[in-house]
Parts: structure tokens; C-alpha cells; sequence
């Protein structure tokens, strides 16, 4: 076939991006292979009625056309049929095939994509991806390497909400309850890091990440909800208050703790709080110091042949305060590891407690403070000398405390700080 000679040349042209609605139109695909297996998923995400021309295609592929998503013709290209196509991409490993595949396109005056030779195409296939909101990003460079990283790069701020047109997107008023994880900032999920960046107002806790709120925009209001221990605090009746009312002031409020919401974190309060006042909230589950921070500190909570479960407690009351909801005599009899929370100021009635249930008292004791932050410490003791040594030691909250025999398994291989990813 005789094709019109298409641009002379590319060089120095800028390509004139465009979105193509392709749904209930007609696409031909030449070529089976890995090329078109990336290709593909996109074109019929689109809703493009496919048509692949290939003799055969990877496994990946032959699904796809198994499962009715694209029509496969099981023959090599021939001249027709690109026939009332309004896109084609050829994707073969063979030259004079992609040669032949363009000519008739150029003929037909249909946008072509060549793999092989970019600057022989009448089109270029971006490097593309989504963010969780919808939005597609689309980038073209004329080298496909680069234009992936930045596409990459462009993507993953979107998500984790490090890049944010925050004044172009707004977000209908409600609660998201967001758990913020154990202090390293880069430990909080994607999705909490995007709802972050999208509030207008942030109800913060003293354990949440605190680098995370100088990332907030100067419009973003935030509310310092801090519980120190011993000292001052805000009642949770007005957090919820807080919760509440902005919410109804037509604000998207994002209440942001440490670890996660419903692990001691009062998040199911100021989510009842908020249903009975018919604010909409979000709940996004944070990773929880009481695995994280031992791992931090290269403890696992359970090991093959030594622990079949661990139990995770608050040490926010002793084990005499009738208030305490504990068995503390069945954990005592358990042999399994123990993580205590909140429990700085009563670890000695604690160790006594679990000693008098039946723990040895050389059974092994971590304390880890300020876990996955700069400040960063573990301390060794044994049931018998936790208390001694924690008041030795000035431990102050917060701090995790992991009561097994699994406090010592990696020993001594991971005592540095492992990283925590």
C-alpha cells in the first residue's frame, strides 16, 4: 500500500495531549505480546470494543479474551483491518508488520501508536495512572523511562496527599477518623495522609505524628485535643462537641490520633458522638503501637514454636482498682506475650499481679519508649526487676511494654534499630 508520507519529522514538535473517549468505539490492537498485555487493561477500562489481530498472546492477555473482554483474531495483521477503527495500536516485534500497520492507519487518517518507533506514530501512548479520587494524570516526555517516573512520582503524591490542590477540592462536610499510627509520620496509611491534606480543620492528639500538621495549608484550623498523663487534658464530652460542631459549620474535619482509632483510641465514642448528631464520619485504621513499636524494636509479637497468640492490655488502671476490666489472673496463666499500654505508673502492681498468677519471674520484659521516633529507646529488665528498673531508668510515657519469652528471639541479631517499613 502507498501511504500519504507522514510528518517529515517529529524532531523538536511537541505533542498536542488529548483524552480519548473511546468507549463503544472500535480499537485495534496488533500484537499478543507484553506490550499490549499493559496496554490492554487500560483500552477496555475505557470501554473501547477491542479487536486484538495477533497469531498468539501471552497467557495474561488470552484471559482477557476468554473472559469476552476483547475480541482476538488468532492470525497475523492484514491489510483491511483497520476498517472503521478510531485508534490502533501495533505492538509486534516485527518491523515491516508495524510498517505495514501504520501505512494503512495513515491512509485511513486513524491515530496510530507504534511501540518500535514512537517517532513514526501519529500518536503517543503516555505514561498514565489514577489516584484514588478518579483523577487521571497523564505525562508525556518523548522518553518513556522518564515520563513513567514522573508519572509515578505525581501519582503517589496525589494519594498520600504530599501533592494537593487543596483549594481546587473540596470535600463535603463530615468526620474522618483518622489513626495516624505510632509517631513515625511515614507509618500513617495513604489514605489518611490525603484525607489529612484535604481538612479544614484537624483535631490532633499528643501521640499523633506532629510533623504531619507542619504539611497542613495556613487556612487548616488545628484543635489540640493533647491527654497528657498527669496533667492537662481535653475531656473527650468536648472533643466530640468539637468533632460535632465544626462538622455542622459546613467543615471537612479530620480527628487525627496515634496508633488506631478503635485500639484504645476512643474512636468508637466520638463516632456515636457524631452519628446521633448526623455528621457522616470516615474511619481509617492506623497501624497500632502494640505491634508496630515492638517491632520497631525488634521484637515480634508472636514467633513459629514459641507463642500461639498475644494479648494487648491497658495498664491505665491497676490491677486492684476496681475499675479495671482485666482477668489478670487468666493472663497470668497464659503463655503467650503480653503488650502492655499506658502502662508506665503501674507496672510494679502489674509484674506483682502476673507473678503471683503463676509468671515466672525471670520471664523476659521490654519497655520500649517513644517507639518509631528519634527518641527511640528500649530497656531490658525481667518481670521480677521491671518496676526497679523503669524507675531506674525514668521511663516516661509513651511507652509499650512486651512481657514473653519472644523478647529475645532475634537476639542478637536485630538489638540496633531495625527499619520498619
Amino acid at each position: 500500500m502507498n501511504a500519504p508520507n507522514p510528518h517529515p519529522s517529529t524532531a523538536g514538535l511537541t505533542p498536542y495531549p488529548v483524552g480519548l473517549l473511546l468507549a463503544g468505539r472500535r480499537v485495534v490492537v496488533v500484537g499478543g505480546g507484553q506490550v499490549a498485555q499493559r496496554r490492554l487493561p487500560a483500552l477496555i477500562a475505557a470501554g473501547a470494543v477491542v479487536h486484538l489481530v495477533s497469531p498468539g498472546t501471552t497467557p495474561a492477555v488470552q484471559a482477557m479474551a476468554d473472559a469476552g473482554e476483547l475480541t482476538w483474531h488468532r492470525r497475523g495483521y492484514a491489510e483491511g483491518d483497520l476498517a472503521d477503527a478510531w485508534y490502533v495500536l501495533v505492538a509486534t516485534d516485527d518491523h515491516a508488520v508495524n510498517e505495514a500497520v501504520s501505512a494503512e492507519a495513515e491512509q485511513r487518517r486513524i491515530f496510530c501508536s507504534r511501540s518500535d518507533d514512537a517517532a513514526a506514530a501519529s500518536a503517543w501512548t503516555p505514561a498514565s495512572g489514577h489516584d484514588d479520587a478518579g483523577t487521571t494524570v497523564a505525562v508525556l516526555t518523548g522518553d518513556p523511562r522518564h515520563s513513567a517516573a514522573l508519572r509515578t512520582t505525581i501519582v503517589e503524591g496525589l494519594r498520600d496527599g504530599t501533592l494537593s490542590a487543596r483549594q481546587f477540592r473540596k470535600r463535603a462536610a463530615g468526620v474522618a477518623l483518622v489513626g495516624g499510627g505510632p509517631g513515625d509520620p511515614d507509618l500513617i496509611t495513604v489514605r489518611g495522609r490525603r484525607l489529612l491534606a484535604d481538612a479544614d480543620v484537624v483535631v490532633a492528639d499528643r501521640l499523633a505524628p506532629r510533623e504531619l500538621l507542619a504539611e497542613l495549608a495556613p487556612h487548616v484550623e488545628v484543635v489540640d485535643a493533647s491527654k497528657i498523663p498527669y496533667g492537662r487534658f481535653m475531656a473527650q464530652e468536648a472533643i466530640n462537641r468539637t468533632l460535632v460542631e465544626h462538622a455542622k459549620a459546613g467543615k471537612f474535619v479530620v480527628r487525627l490520633k496515634g496508633g488506631d482509632p478503635y485500639v484504645y483510641g476512643r474512636g468508637g465514642e466520638e463516632l456515636l458522638a457524631c452519628a446521633e448528631a448526623g455528621v457522616p464520619v470516615t474511619v481509617v485504621p492506623g497501624i497500632s503501637s502494640s505491634i508496630s513499636v515492638p517491632a520497631a524494636a525488634g521484637i515480634p509479637v508472636t514467633h513459629r514454636g514459641m507463642t500461639h497468640e498475644f494479648t494487648v492490655v491497658s495498664g491505665h488502671v491497676g490491677p486492684d482498682d476496681p475499675r479495671s476490666l482485666v482477668n489478670w489472673d487468666a493472663l497470668a496463666g497464659m503463655s503467650g506475650t503480653l503488650v502492655l499500654l499506658m502502662a508506665v505508673d503501674k507496672i510494679g502492681a502489674i509484674a506483682a499481679r502476673l507473678m503471683a498468677g503463676g509468671r515466672s519471674a525471670g520471664t523476659p520484659v521490654a519497655v520500649v519508649q517513644e517507639g518509631t521516633t528519634a527518641g527511640q529507646r528500649r530497656i531490658d529488665a525481667t518481670l521480677g526487676t521491671v518496676a526497679d528498673v523503669v524507675a531506674a531508668e525514668q521511663v516516661r510515657p509513651p511507652a509499650v511494654i512486651v512481657v514473653g519469652e519472644v523478647v529475645h528471639v532475634l537476639d542478637p541479631a536485630t538489638r540496633s534499630r531495625p527499619t520498619v517499613e
